[in-house]
């Protein structure tokens, strides 16, 4: 039984590496001071004349053209007692950095963003994940496993600036882990947002593996039936790896293009979503426990399926974009009535509810995301890589879409 699992892992790590050598777009950018596969540099505590770092900053909302890289911005500064001070060697471009670069959120994210009286919005530095260099840490931080030096992972809070697009980043000591030893850098930067926000739409919004799944590194969900909308992108491969590493049934929707790339990752049945006929065999496995959304098709895309499911999850939620357009009390009207009106919509024509999922920088989401990794039933796919001064090159390829796996950017 054990020689066939591990046969298994094996032959599911080679379909990965299959697929990011058919699929990858890498630009194979080499960095001089990356460090890979967990080897440990010495600590390298910034000193009064290590004070400036490089970064990519943002002085207004618009189009790409509106990063500039500065050579010499501050060091963040550890403010509270259980933050910790990163010196990143890689980093990634999500969906949230195109969406925030463009004025996504602001509303709401800088009032949560700013110290009392303080009004300041710009510049700000994007970036939510990354892999780095454990250089200083709060007195409140008192977890054996982060000792200066250690090779970390990490994510930044959607409010909290500046990210991770930087040569240092600061964040609470509960974004932040060990690496594992597993991944090398690159790999180590492209998992804990995406998956993260996977994790948090499965088990806390879909309540998958009940009260023990949302509260803990439990997870959960064996012989539940899951169809994952758009199982090529950075979320979805993840998610499809989660829930099949749990024992559950996946089904998944892709490009023609990337139809074996994702039933490498294990989906059991996976259709062209751009193909009606092969659609429509969807048909024949409802209905569905959950109705994953990482294609961004949105709540009111639940009604206009043709099977029946129980719940539908979208990470494309207009939370942030009504009160953006409309304010915050009107826009929390706003998005009452639209959670309202498509759920009535998908309840009486198909039978089941729409929840709104998000990223949740969890600890103990990190800690199941760990532990998939170390058993090897989670690998990270790679779409591009970049260097640090082609950082609007990475913002480029995420606009262009049709992702197949993360976008990662070398310091």
């Amino acid at each position: 039984m054990q020689s066939t699992r591990y046969n298994g892992v094996i032959w599911m790590r080679q379909c990965v590496l299959h697929a990011r050598r058919t699929y990858s777009v890498s630009a194979n950018v080499t960095s001089a001071g990356n460090n890979t596969k967990g080897e440990h540099l010495p600590p390298t505590t910034p000193t009064k004349s290590l004070e400036k770092m490089r970064g990519w900053q943002l002085h207004s909302y618009g189009d790409i053209d509106e990063l500039l890289l500065s050579e010499k911005l501050k060091i963040p500064q550890i403010r509270s007692s259980n933050e910790c001070l990163v010196r990143v060697r890689t980093t990634a471009v999500n969906p949230i950095d195109l969406a925030m670069l463009r004025g996504y959120g602001a509303t709401v994210l800088n009032k949560l963003r700013c110290q009392p009286g303080d009004d300041i919005e710009f510049p700000l530095t994007l970036g939510r994940e990354f892999c780095g260099e454990l250089v200083q840490k709060g007195m409140g931080v008192t977890s054996h496993s982060l000792k200066l030096g250690a090779r970390v992972w990490g994510v930044v809070p959607v409010h909290a600036s500046p990210g991770a697009h930087a040569e240092y980043v600061a964040v609470p000591s509960y974004c932040l882990a060990p690496a594992p030893k597993q991944l090398d850098d690159s790999e180590a930067a492209s998992v804990l947002y995406a998956g993260l926000t996977a994790w948090s739409g499965l088990y806390i919004s879909g309540g998958l593996g009940g009260p023990c799944g949302a509260t803990t590194a439990a997870g959960g969900g064996a012989h539940k039936r899951i169809l994952v909308l758009g199982g090529s992108g950075g979320v979805g491969t993840l998610a499809i790896q989660i829930l099949k590493s749990q024992g559950a049934q996946v089904l998944a929707t892709c490009s023609e293009n990337a139809v074996e790339m994702v039933r490498c990752l294990g989906a059991d049945f996976v259709v062209d979503y751009k193909s009606s006929d092969a659609m429509d065999e969807l048909c024949k496995f409802a209905p569905y426990d959950i109705v994953l959304d990482c294609a961004g098709h949105g709540g009111a895309h639940a009604s206009e399926l043709k099977f029946d499911f129980r719940q539908y999850i979208t990470f494309s939620s207009p939370l942030l974009a009504n009160i953006d357009q409309q304010g915050l009390g009107l826009g929390a009207i706003k998005n009452m009535v639209d959670l309202v009106q498509t759920n009535v919509k998908s309840l009486t024509q198909r039978g089941g509810m729409v929840k709104w999922g998000f990223f949740n920088p969890a600890p103990h989401g990190i800690a199941f995301l760990e532990q998939l990794v170390r058993q090897r039933k989670l690998i990270p796919l790679i779409d591009s890589t970049f260097s640090f001064e082609e950082m609007p090159k990475a913002f480029e390829r995420m606009k262009c879409g049709h992702l197949r796996g993360k976008i990662v950017v070398k310091l």
